[in-house]
């Protein structure tokens, strides 16, 4: 199984206590995952929900078939938030997500019109060039 390593796991407590995440302030439950890894997924309780009380934070966590492992990562991305939120971090990975958003949103029918009228300009310019005589 691919379960983290004690140095990992320790490394881990020391940046919860440096946060100050209590084991005692977080509700930790155990689902049944979804999605795709067949049998394995939908027959066991493997996906973790952890919800920091003090905060609210909720995460939740199914990217490995393993309990244990997912349970790691669930309070590794909980430290993650909150080292955002406490160092302003999470500011800046808002913006670079509602970036990618906007790049990725579908242009609205007078910006294709818009493009496509200058590419028939300069199509139309383009044609009017003769060819260098020789």
């Amino acid at each position: 199984m691919n379960l983290p390593s004690p140095e990992k796991i320790a490394t881990l407590g020391q940046r919860m206590a440096a946060l100050g995440i209590d084991s005692a302030d977080l509700l930790e439950k155990f689902v049944r995952g979804s999605g795709a890894g067949g049998q394995k997924i939908n027959k066991t309780s493997n996906c973790v929900f952890l919800k920091h009380l003090p905060s609210g934070i909720a995460i939740k966590c199914q990217l490995e078939r393993s309990r244990e492992m997912n349970r790691f990562l669930a309070r590794r991305e909980l430290c993650d938030q909150m080292d955002g939120i406490i160092n302003g971090k999470l500011a800046a990975k808002t913006q670079a997500i509602e970036k990618l958003r906007r790049q990725k949103r579908q242009r609205s029918r007078r910006s294709k019109l818009r493009s496509l009228a200058d590419k028939r300009k300069l199509s139309d310019k383009k044609s009017l060039r003769r060819a260098p005589e020789i």
